[in-house]
């Protein structure tokens, strides 16, 4: 146990009482060393385990059943007397703050304690002590992603608070599995990092025909595959060795909660060299290399945690959006079209298209959350939901499985994301297959419109929804040279009331009434408060009586429905003025809650974690951002158009010189065509050329692949460099010619010249009207876009909820239903609507 552990036991007890919490705790422990363990299900026990050989013994945790099962397999070359195999359900407990009672309380670490034959009162650091151990070894069996990274690190905190001694026997070890294998014929060869496998490609030539496979965790690896890794264990176990008080700081940095403030600018130390060194180009650094024999806790804590544990959970200013979701629409734009699919399908589509290496499960998660529209989710859902999807009354658990659903790319989702902006964007490559962008950049801050909330390491970030109407007027504001206006949060749909406390809280208040003397009304819950945790921890709790206490209420009828929220209360005979005396009926029945906007961490457009006091802030930043792709977009529209112009141009010209027969296509070799056509100054392809020359731009920005001889020779053309014989090749072959050859003979006529010269006439008008448009002239036509859209799908909502009353309507005239029935059963909205129509027809 470290010191510190020791000083917070001890002033348990002096505070009266720890000697007992002591006990109880030791209790858990085994009292004596045993061969054979009962009461612990999923155990493979090792044979040896606990017998005088003990020590021999190695025990492999692992992170879930499928891992267990890889490992079971790898137990057939090893053998089991020696080897050992425990699969862990779910994560450890953050034991770092946690008191005794919950220690106590935690089954993953009794079931540790009881496999292992561990005590907290010994330390471990003799030789007599160790013997007692059922087990030499722990060696730790994890998925290669940010789970598996924490799931280790929750379970060496675990270990160094207690037993830090162990980590000196060199009694934690870490079993790592190869990334991705490339292989060629009989030849393969395994990669334990990213940064190792793109060492290897640089380094060799013929890299394009080797087969690549990624392993998407532990499941995707066969049995063949786990017994070879097991057949070499020098190379796949590696050790966690102690470096004293380094490693001490590093765990206790990344776990402690008091370090919170420190944790956070050590972290983003270690970020900003993360980010100079990708500036500089200088390769990744990584925890695992071909010659990794150990690890310092330091090391592990500083590369894993830092480089995957917030990367996901936190999303990016300038699109709102995290690594999976920015997948999944990447996806969707790519499909290009609105044809509803099963979710399990889009995700399939999204793993093959985006280079996603992990588990697909998530990814259903991801889609379902995107096209989550009710109360409290999305103020705009980027996919549209078709079938369940989850609603306020669980909070989108009651979604369905994603098997049986549907979704597909929303319209308005355009009008926030131009398509002509994918030409400006910095995708990114892997595997020389170009997938989703380093970030998307919308007409509005979308993590504004739909809020964010992720927890990481140092970090965790939670945003408001907020109106998009007023982000549209305050970047307009920001157009015009204006300051913009405060913002208050704001939620589709949502019937309370949001007030301001102080400039960082706001009070979001549900709506109850009084209907008499002891009956009220709920028609609404704060933000984030579902309809059925309500009843069950709110209102069934107030209906609880004891001998000094009576309940609040004696009954309560439910009239709500998936998009609305309606209680009729009965309280008990008096209960309701005596509340009313003493505190607000809000109060009562917890129909408040606080929106704090202090905790508001966003990656920025460079890649850097930062913290943002206000959404003026964001909505400031992200202004910038977009400002410069506006620049660029117009740069990029203005030589495509000028390219199609230069094209028709040419076209013209070829068909008026073949008219006067300065040019001769019949009986003549292609190539003698393309030579006279170089002597009469026709341009190569201009249409082709100007998108060569952008795709170069862009692989050579990303640095993600090699440019093979003819791209070199391509970018060294457009640098004005000296041109190789090879370079002169390129840039005269026969191909970039087709455009004039290759026109039809029907298409030769004086008809077709005219129009083609009419064409390049109408390219340049566009020019010309391009470049007197400004970047603000074009943010501000996307946005009228975007609001006209948004306004579409406000009337067609008012529109179906006018033929859902207008159902109800004929219903009840044709006596199916009673009044009293439909005001139970329908929204009050819908009722609203119905009344204004019946009013009109009167």
């Amino acid at each position: 146990m470290s010191e510190e552990d020791r000083n917070v036991f001890t002033s348990i007890d002096k505070k009266g009482g720890g000697s007992k919490q002591m006990d109880d705790l030791n209790q858990k422990c085994p009292k004596r060393k045993t061969s054979k363990l009962k009461g612990i299900p999923k155990l493979e026990d090792a044979n040896d385990a606990g017998t005088k050989n003990s020590q021999q013994c190695t025990l492999i945790l692992t992170e879930g059943d499928s891992a267990k099962t890889l490992a079971v397999s790898g137990l057939s070359v090893v053998g089991r007397d020696k080897y050992g195999v425990f699969p862990f359900r779910r994560k450890l407990l953050n034991v770092c703050d946690l008191n005794v009672n919950q220690i106590a309380d935690s089954a993953e670490v009794n079931a540790i304690i009881k496999i292992l034959g561990l005590q907290y009162t010994k330390k471990y650091e003799t030789e007599d002590d160790f013997k007692t151990l059922r087990y030499g070894k722990l060696l730790i069996m994890a998925n290669h992603d940010s789970d598996g990274s924490q799931f280790k690190g929750l379970l060496l905190n675990f270990f160094h608070r207690f037993w830090p001694a162990l980590f000196k026997r060199d009694f934690v070890e870490d079993f790592i599995t190869p990334i991705a294998k490339a292989t060629e014929g009989k030849e393969e060869v395994s990669f334990y990092s990213l940064p190792e496998y793109s060492e290897w490609r640089m380094n060799t030539d013929n890299w394009k025909s080797y087969t690549i496979k990624y392993y998407n965790g532990l499941g995707t690896l066969t049995s063949k595959e786990a017994k070879k890794c097991f057949s070499d264990m020098v190379r796949h176990r590696i050790r966690f060795k102690y470096n004293g008080a380094d490693d001490d700081k590093a765990v206790n940095m990344a776990f402690s909660k008091k370090k919170i403030e420190a944790r956070t600018d050590y972290l983003m130390k270690l970020m900003q060299d993360k980010n100079q060194r990708k500036q500089q180009g200088l390769a990744e650094e990584c925890l695992y290399n071909k010659e990794t024999r150990f690890v310092t806790l330091k090391d592990f804590f500083n590369y894993e945690i830092v480089c995957s544990w917030n990367l996901h959970s936190i999303p990016c200013l300038v699109d709102g959006l995290k690594p999976g979701q920015r997948k999944v629409l990447f996806a969707c734009f790519k499909r290009a079209n609105k044809r509803e699919v099963k979710v399990a399908q889009l995700a399939g589509a999204v793993a093959e298209i985006s280079a996603y290496h992990h588990g697909e499960q998530s990814l259903m998660g991801t889609i379902v959350n995107l096209a989550q529209d009710y109360v409290g989710s999305h103020n705009i859902n980027l996919l549209l939901p078709i079938g369940q999807f989850g609603t306020r009354l669980q909070g989108g658990k009651d979604s369905a499985s994603a098997r049986s659903i549907f979704a597909q790319l929303s319209q308005v989702t355009r009008t926030l994301f131009p398509a002509h902006d994918d030409n400006v964007l910095r995708f990114l490559y892997e595997e020389n297959q170009r997938i989703e962008p380093e970030w998307y950049c919308p007409i509005i801050p979308m993590v504004l419109v739909n809020g964010a909330q992720g927890t990481g390491t140092g970090w965790s970030t939670n945003i408001p929804n907020y109106n998009p109407r007023e982000l549209v007027k305050n970047i307009k504001r920001l157009i015009a040279g204006e300051p913009q206006k405060a913002l208050a949060p704001w939620y589709k749909n949502f019937r309370g009331k949001i007030i301001q406390i102080d400039p960082s809280r706001f009070a979001c208040y549900g709506e109850v009434s009084v209907l008499d003397d002891n009956t009220i009304e709920i028609t609404e819950l704060p933000i984030k408060q579902w309809t059925q945790d309500y009843k069950e921890k709110v209102l069934e709790g107030l209906m609880e009586s004891s001998d000094k206490k009576s309940p609040v209420i004696v009954d309560y009828k439910e009239y709500h429905t998936d998009t609305t929220v309606k209680f009729v209360v009965k309280l008990s005979p008096g209960k309701l003025r005596e509340l009313e005396r003493g505190q607000d009926l809000h109060q009562v029945f917890k129909l408040q809650a606080v929106i704090n906007t202090t905790c508001m961490v966003l990656f920025d457009a460079a890649g850097w974690l930062r913290t943002y006091t206000s959404p003026e802030a964001i909505t400031q930043e992200f202004y910038d951002s977009r400002q410069e792709k506006y620049v660029q977009r117009k740069e990029y529209l203005l030589g495509v158009l000028q390219a199609q112009s230069k094209r028709l141009t040419n076209q013209a010209r070829f068909i008026l010189a073949t008219i006067n027969n300065k040019i001769v296509l019949e009986n003549k070799k292609k190539t003698a065509i393309v030579d006279v056509l170089i002597k009469m100054k026709f341009d190569a392809d201009p249409v082709k050329k100007w998108k060569e020359d952008q795709k170069l731009k862009e692989l050579r920005e990303s640095g993600e692949i090699e440019l093979d001889e003819d791209d070199l020779a391509a970018v060294a053309v457009e640098e004005g460099e000296d041109i190789s014989s090879a370079a002169k090749a390129v840039e005269t072959k026969l191909s970039d010619y087709d455009y004039l050859v290759g026109l039809a003979l029907i298409k030769l006529s004086e008809e077709e010249k005219n129009k083609l010269i009419k064409e390049s006439e109408e390219k340049m008008a566009e020019v010309r009207v391009l470049e007197k448009k400004t970047w603000q002239d074009l943010w501000i036509t996307d946005l009228d876009n975007f609001m006209s859209e948004l306004t579409s799908r406000r009337l067609a909502r008012k529109l179906s909820l006018r033929r859902t009353a207008t159902r109800w309507y004929a219903m009840i005239c044709q006596r199916r239903v009673t009044w009293s029935s439909m005001k139970e059963s329908i929204s009050i909205r819908t009722m609203t609507v119905w009344s204004v129509r019946m009013s009109s027809r009167s």
